[in-house]
């Protein structure tokens, strides 16, 4: 249906693709694997026709495929639904939806078809919002869902999702798979792209691997092994996917949080972090796990309850008495809230510490190169601006920034999200050196076997309440998703 012959593009001073290949069929499942900068993006880009390529060839159907732009990989049925949101916050989910096409009757918008054809295709994502919710008002993995039926709302013949299960738990992406599952039967060609090689494994026929834009290899995934994709991405082998838990137990409560109410859910929360500690927070996409950590930064209100840092109870109304009493937050957005992504490396450090009126920019470069150095960092320096770098690079500077802040408590907030295997295990050892150290983490994440891996204790939040705590000894992910759906199988839910 689609192929891709020795494609290159240029950007200044990078070579995104550097010979790619790619050969999509049919009613087949392909995906596309590699680590940051392997030049994934760039050629779902150039095959979308938001870029132009500098050299190679790209045919549909077997007729030449020239795009002078994306609407006319859209003329051609080619439908992406790309890794950052391109979402209109302040319209409604059903206009966002349909922004495009919107349905007309008499050169008005028909809003009452508007809202039925958006709720059906909410409906299909398993997404519970009005289709009248302005869109700034959602969360961002139920942006991530509406970025989601976007893609599927047009009539694609090639429809391309790039890391569409970022934010999302294993109850969304497995919807999800079964639309695509769908979607293939009916002959529609599906590219998929994704960090996570479980999904890989489950639901692809083909996978393409790519490094530094270039085609490695493409093969069946008949027989593949996580461990074979990881050697071809990388060009080595990875001893493990987590690094090893150091005994060290941890120490006295650090933040310990009492009957603490949070806007939008009913229940009271009561929950401790010790120092040293890794706690993981679980649960399902709305069960109140980054509603309840934007309180305790003061990003979002408190209707009640008390908050104590090392036995001193804590005022916080606003972010920046949070970051005063060494209580920082790495945030599930960390492009739109967590950096600033046209500043240099060294401006975005130091941003959450900055003191009088004038700016020393030896200290601030010297302050940046140190945390660089310890977090290994890769950058061309640390006047790079940020927008530059990998993904796994910008999670470390967000890092960095709340090092240099004094941070006594770090909650980080899905802090993989879009990185690849390597940067991932370099992002979980950074975690654990800083618990190490004395750190108190509280770790939100969708990804089960994530929290596994590095935490020593996981709270289970189930429609607003904490349903349950378990050790690192008891470990179960079929125990901790039970106690993530208990709320909803007591109120009678499917």
């Amino acid at each position: 249906m689609i192929k891709a012959e020795g494609l290159v593009k240029r950007f200044p001073g990078v070579v995104a693709l550097d010979g790619a290949d790619l050969e999509l069929r049919p009613g087949e499942i392909h995906a596309l694997v590699g680590e940051n900068g392997a030049g994934k993006s760039t050629l779902v880009r150039t095959l979308a026709g938001i870029h132009s390529p500098d050299a190679g060839s790209m045919t549909v159907d077997g007729r030449p495929y020239r795009p002078g732009g994306a609407a006319d990989g859209l003329a051609a049925g080619i439908q992406v639904v790309h890794q950052e949101l391109a979402l209109l916050p302040y319209l409604t989910v059903a206009e966002n939806l349909f922004l495009k096409r919107l349905p007309r009757r008499a050169g008005i918008v028909d809003r009452r078809r508007l809202r039925t054809d958006a709720a059906a295709l909410l409906e299909q994502i398993g997404l519970d919002v009005s289709p009248d919710t302005h869109v700034e008002r959602l969360g961002l993995a139920q942006m991530q869902l509406v970025e989601i039926a976007k893609g599927l709302s047009g009539e694609a013949r090639v429809l391309i999702m790039d890391e569409p299960t970022a934010s999302l738990t294993s109850r969304e992406a497995g919807r999800l798979f079964g639309i695509l599952r769908d979607l293939a039967a009916r002959g529609v060609a599906i590219l998929y792209i994704s960090h996570h090689l479980e999904e890989i494994l489950e639901i692809a026929d083909q996978v393409t691997v790519m490094r530094n834009g270039r085609t490695i290899k493409t093969m069946s995934m008949a027989g593949v092994t996580a461990a074979d994709l990881v050697r071809l991405m990388v060009g080595r082998d990875l001893e493990q996917e987590y690094p090893p838990k150091p005994s060290i137990p941890p120490g006295e409560d650090a933040l310990r949080v009492t009957d603490l109410r949070v806007a939008g859910f009913d229940h009271p929360l009561s929950f401790s972090v010790r120092k040293g500690e890794v706690l993981g927070i679980a649960g399902l996409v709305g069960s109140g796990r980054t509603e309840a950590m934007r309180a305790l930064f003061g990003a979002d209100p408190v209707i009640s309850g008390n908050i104590t840092l090392y036995g001193k109870r804590l005022a916080i109304r606003h972010p920046r008495d949070a970051v005063r009493r060494g209580i920082s937050l790495l945030t599930e957005d960390r492009k739109s809230q967590g950096l600033v992504l046209d500043l240099p490396i060294a401006a975005n450090v130091t941003l959450a510490k900055l003191r009088g009126t004038l700016l020393n920019f030896a200290s601030e470069r010297n302050v940046a190169q140190d945390l660089g150095k310890r977090l290994r960092l890769k950058s061309a320096g640390v006047t790079q601006p940020v927008r530059t770098l990998s993904g796994g690079n910008q999670q470390k500077v967000v890092l960095a920034k709340w090092l240099h802040a004094g941070s006594d408590v770090l909650i980080v907030d899905e802090p993989t999200r879009g990185i690849d295997v390597g940067a991932k295990y370099e992002i979980h050892e950074l975690l654990l050196e800083l618990a190490k150290d004395g750190k108190a983490l509280i770790v939100v994440s969708s990804d089960l076997p994530e929290l596994m891996g590095v935490c020593d204790r996981i709270l289970v939040f189930s429609r607003g309440e904490i349903a349950g705590s378990v050790d690192r000894a008891d470990f179960d992910a079929e125990r901790i998703l039970t106690l993530a759906y208990s709320r909803y199988l007591k109120n009678g839910d499917e």
